[in-house]
């Protein structure tokens, strides 16, 4: 297992940022490794649990509110705890923990990174998501605007987000089952598949809610598991553990400062932007919020969540510092003897090296079979999301007007997962040798681009009219998607040019302020009468916002 760590550094979503910096050019061909049993058995109880799960809430799953929101029936801590699973990948315990253990301070400054946007989804958005929006986050940006049009870009946006997401999960997923089952690649992402859409389509968001739940619970219990045991290496001090690791790493005393990952300050300006943005655009963490009863569980969930993914960072952060010392100086981890923290041939991958050294076979067997179900989680809320921007978005409110019925609306949203299933298993298959590192950066550039200025806009802003919405969203969209394409990531790794047009590989510097900037310019230069009467209506959507009258107008909407 070599090359677990590079495969999920380049396959899953929280790796963003050490993969626009750190990650091989390539994916690449994975060898196959020796079975792991214990893995294998977990994995089969993992999967057989979330099949009964979905069972279960096939029977419970009666309308388009049950499949899309659960009925609104989650609590806030339950939804709080969903939302850290949504968030929390493999790639988080095992990428983050290899940039720790790699740069020591960088890698923490990474972390924080990917923790700092959640104060603006808590303090700006949710109170209003849940009050203004039903199902998805097209109900808010079309509240008062053009309705077809705005549902149409919407749902586009989402859906290239999913696609891009769904990409880089399935590659992911389908080297672990590779790397863990001895099985073709081919076979592997068709099994990821058919578990995606037995989930989706006979449990809806019932399941897809639980399955998070009972991921995050594991991903914590497995960290917080394996920190107390690495810690009983150092007498429980961290202090000691840290000046441990100073001595042992290649790098020394200049690991506990800021290095070379921020050399470039642009770089790191823009990736931390499509972090900080791009989380507040990702549209299957939005839906969740729809899940709750009221603002108030809501505003609870980002709460909880918060909590329960910076307790998950630090956890992580710890275990890269303590593997610099119990995987950096033991030679049962290494090619030819290197000690000192410097990676190469098995040390890919320190924290699953330090499940093993601390815990054993079975422990790693363990760890092994909760990063595949991290990413059947993530899977999960993705094709739900994108299923729901078909059927609700444009099949219901678009094609036939709110004429629909929601059994009518639930059918088409089954035979969308179905259909999204099917994409994901080819798109994952295309993919499997291809540098995807520029698809997890262009996720989060389009949805700091695109959907993050227009839907916070359109709860904040009077003056914000469809033209702009269109025309700004458009030219984020695009231009993050160029100015990825023309970067090193694409434009040299890729298709082979000599050097690249854009030299920044994140997008969002770029492609968010031209963003906002072309959609206040189309909205304040759109005299028409349409633009007077969408800025008319604003007084009216904000009363809503503050009293929760939003989810049934959106409704009859």
């Amino acid at each position: 297992m070599n090359r677990f760590a590079q495969l999920l550094w380049g396959a899953l979503l929280s790796g963003a940022s050490q993969l626009a910096l750190a990650a091989p050019a390539a994916v690449g061909e994975v060898e196959k490794q020796p079975v792991n049993l214990t893995a294998i058995a977990m994995f089969f109880v993992f999967v057989l649990g979330t099949l009964g799960i979905t069972w279960w809430a096939a029977s419970r799953t009666k309308s388009t509110s049950d499949f899309y929101t659960a009925g609104g029936g989650i609590t806030g801590f339950q939804n709080g705890l969903a939302i850290a699973g949504d968030y929390m990948s493999a790639a988080t315990l095992l990428g983050l923990s290899s940039l720790v253990y790699m740069k020591g301070f960088d890698g923490f400054i990474y972390i924080i990174s990917f923790f700092v946007g959640w104060p603006i989804i808590l303090f700006l958005m949710a109170e209003r998501l849940r009050n203004l929006g039903r199902f998805t986050f097209a109900d808010i940006a079309s509240y008062r605007l053009d309705e077809t049009r705005i549902r149409v870009f919407a749902a586009m946006g989402s859906l290239t987000v999913v696609c891009f997401y769904l990409i880089v999960q399935m590659v992911g997923a389908g080297q672990l089952i590779k790397l863990l089952f001895g099985l073709d690649y081919n076979v592997a992402v068709i099994v990821v598949g058919v578990l995606m859409v037995v989930y989706v389509t006979f449990g809806g968001m019932i399941a897809t809610t639980w399955v998070q739940i009972i991921k995050a619970v594991l991903l914590l219990f497995g960290g917080a598991t394996m920190l107390f045991l690495a810690l009983g290496h150092f007498n429980f001090s961290i202090e000691t553990m840290a000046a441990k690791a100073v001595e042992v790493h290649k790098d020394g005393l200049k690991i506990m400062g800021p290095g070379s990952l921020l050399a470039d300050p642009v770089s790191a300006v823009s990736l931390s932007l499509g972090l900080l943005f791009g989380t507040a655009g990702l549209p299957h963490i939005l839906m969740r919020f729809f899940t709750v009863p009221n603002a108030q569980a809501a505003r609870k969930s980002v709460f909880v969540a918060s909590g329960f993914i910076g307790a998950f960072f630090l956890i992580v952060c710890l275990l890269g510092v303590a593997a610099i010392t119990i995987v950096g100086t033991n030679p049962e981890f290494f090619e030819g003897g290197v000690v000192g923290g410097k990676i190469i041939g098995g040390n890919n991958m320190p924290v699953m090296h330090l499940a093993k050294a601390v815990g054993g076979d079975l422990f790693l067997g363990f760890l092994s079979a909760v990063a595949f179900a991290t990413i059947l989680a993530v899977v999960s809320g993705l094709a739900l999301a994108g299923a729901s921007a078909i059927s609700h978005d444009i099949y219901s409110c678009v094609i036939r007007k709110g004429k629909a019925t929601g059994a009518e609306e639930m059918r088409v949203s089954k035979a969308a997962s179905l259909v999204l299933g099917v994409v994901a298993v080819v798109l994952g298959i295309m993919f499997e040798k291809q540098n995807i590192a520029f698809l997890v950066g262009l996720t989060f550039g389009i949805a700091a681009s695109a959907n993050f200025p227009v839907l916070i806009l359109s709860m904040y802003w009077k003056g914000l009219t469809t033209r702009g919405a269109l025309v700004g969203g458009l030219v984020g969209l695009v231009s993050a998607v160029t100015f990825v394409v023309l970067s090193k990531a694409v434009w040299v790794v890729v298709l082979n040019n000599p050097a690249p047009i854009f030299p920044y590989e994140q997008p969002a510097l770029f492609s968010m302020p031209l963003a906002f900037f072309f959609t206040w310019l189309f909205s304040v230069t759109d005299k028409s009468v349409r633009a007077r009467d969408e800025i008319a209506a604003f007084d009216d959507q904000y009363v809503r916002s503050q009293t929760g009258l939003g989810a049934a107008a959106a409704s009859a909407h």
